[in-house]
């Protein structure tokens, strides 16, 4: 569109070549790519100046006569900016790692979606992390929990240290948040019997919410704060001040999202009747995430199930051999279940729930996003009906005491 009525790029080639070249003058020492000028010399209501043509032959037409010269930066192969992947891309990465990074200690899980690395101390592990993180994929770190003091993050002593503390914390099943004394959830974290009721008498599953979260964690828990950024896996990426953490190295004038940390407790499913329902809905973050594990409460009470009854329940899901054989190494405490999608899915899940919602009578709203909203726990029928009508496959990992899941920005994923 002209100048005069839009100075949006527009979304069209002709718009794309007349805002771009417009932009350009031949001989620039800054015009680095062969666009050559193509204004129109001529006269506008008497006056002589430049217009933008409108017609796209006459775009092509400019650039194809004015070749920047030989001793001018080279023109662009646009072939070679795109670049298709290997129909075989997973097998063709791990071959060659399993030659590259023979030093390391690794496995793929997931179908060969989600690298695991099983020493957290190998301080090469960033090395085959960066091969893993160009595709976009999840990355596992296992043993975190070896390198911190474990009797700070202990439930007893956060409610000790802090259970005069006001905090908002949501029931999961129903959505609706209260904000109340923090020492009422801890007590009731490993003691169901001490947890709320709701009407009908059945346990709630409660989640104290981002409590505390960025400044807030530092001020409030200036140990634990240390004792986490201390023990972070791959801190070239992760640690606030790591070389390949790009949000560190960022101008101050940029608007940053909140980068935490902060702190995610919730109460198991095993004690309560509905065990389709989860402690965090479908959603996606909007930068990198690191996730690990400090503390696993075992809960007892109320006819609770039995640790044993919690891996029976696990063993039920569409799990990898490898997670199947942590499952039962009595040294591993397994916490939480996680199902990761490709962000490349979205628009498919965003389409399928919208279609869940009709089936339920559900009123669904133009400007409703069930994955902005949170607003879904996809539960085991409907996660194989996902994969059998749309394609989208499940990621399913367990997240054992000391596990650090690392997720691209743009993974959907629920816990």
């Amino acid at each position: 569109p002209p100048s005069s009525q839009n100075n949006e790029q527009g979304s069209t080639l002709r718009d794309l070549l007349t805002t771009t070249a417009g932009k350009l003058r031949l001989g620039s020492t800054d015009a680095g790519i062969a666009f050559a000028p193509v204004y129109s010399t001529g006269t506008a209501s008497g006056k002589s100046g430049r217009t933008m043509p409108n017609i796209l032959d006459d775009i092509i037409a400019s650039v194809v006569e004015n070749k920047i010269p030989p001793n001018r930066a080279p023109k662009i192969n646009v072939k070679s900016e795109i670049k298709e992947e290997p129909k075989d891309d997973k097998k063709s990465i791990q071959d060659d790692c399993s030659k590259r990074y023979s030093d390391i200690q690794y496995s793929w899980i997931c179908d060969k979606h989600v690298l695991w690395l099983r020493d957290h101390k190998n301080t090469n592990n960033w090395k085959l992390f960066k091969e893993c993180w160009k595709q976009g994929r999840p990355v596992l770190v296992s043993g975190m929990h070896k390198k911190m003091n474990f009797s700070l993050w202990k439930a007893e002593s956060i409610s000790l240290d802090f259970g005069n503390q006001q905090a908002d914390i949501l029931n999961c099943k129903d959505s609706i948040i209260s904000n109340t004394n923090v020492k009422e959830f801890w007590d009731g974290f490993e003691d169901v019997s001490k947890r709320q009721k709701v009407k009908n008498g059945e346990t709630a599953l409660l989640k104290l919410k981002d409590w505390p979260s960025g400044e807030d964690f530092k001020a409030m828990m200036p140990a634990r704060y240390e004792d986490l950024l201390k023990s972070l896996p791959l801190p070239e990426y992760c640690s606030p001040e790591g070389k390949l953490n790009l949000a560190s190295h960022l101008p101050g004038f940029f608007v940053r999202p909140d980068l935490g940390p902060r702190l995610c407790s919730a109460y198991g499913v095993a004690a309560t009747k509905d065990h389709d329902i989860g402690t965090t809905n479908l959603h996606i973050e909007v930068s990198d995430v690191v996730n690990i594990l400090v503390y696993v409460g075992i809960a007892k009470g109320n006819g609770v199930l039995s640790k044993s009854g919690v891996l029976k329940k696990l063993e039920e899901e569409d799990l990898d051999d490898l997670l199947r054989k942590r499952l039962k190494d009595s040294s591993e405490l397994p916490g939480a279940l996680w199902h990761i999608y490709a962000g490349k899915d979205a628009d498919k899940i965003r389409e399928f729930l919208q279609k869940i919602a009709k089936e339920q009578g559900l009123e669904v709203l133009p400007e409703h996003d069930p994955i902005r909203d949170q607003s879904w726990y996809v539960n085991k029928k409907l996660r194989q009906r996902l994969f059998e009508e749309y394609g989208v496959k499940t990621c399913t990992v367990i997240q054992f005491l000391g596990d650090a899941i690392i997720l691209p920005a743009g993974a959907l994923h629920q816990v």
